[in-house]
């Protein structure tokens, strides 16, 4: 995925929980494109963080030895229900 390929919405992490991607940035010192985003469900800590774009469009092995899979799959626009 390039950058004009993202898109801003929910995305379902491969391990079951989903994120709200806000949008891209740019990290300070690397000039690395960064994925900022806030979980959608609740956890103490800061509710915002970022990531590196490279490392949100990885594919990962599946825990239990199954099929390769992408990190984050979008899915859609809304918050799914709880």
């Amino acid at each position: 995925m390039n950058l004009s390929d993202f898109k801003p919405g929910v995305y379902r992490h491969y391990k079951g929980n989903y994120y709200l991607a806000l949008g891209l940035a740019r990290e300070d010192e690397t000039d690395a494109t960064v994925v900022v985003y806030t979980r959608l469900y609740p956890r103490q800590g800061l509710p915002m963080s970022t990531r590196r774009l490279s490392v949100w469009n990885e594919t990962v092995a599946a825990e239990g030895g199954g099929e390769p899979q992408p990190r984050f799959v979008f899915v859609g626009h809304e918050t799914p229900p709880s």
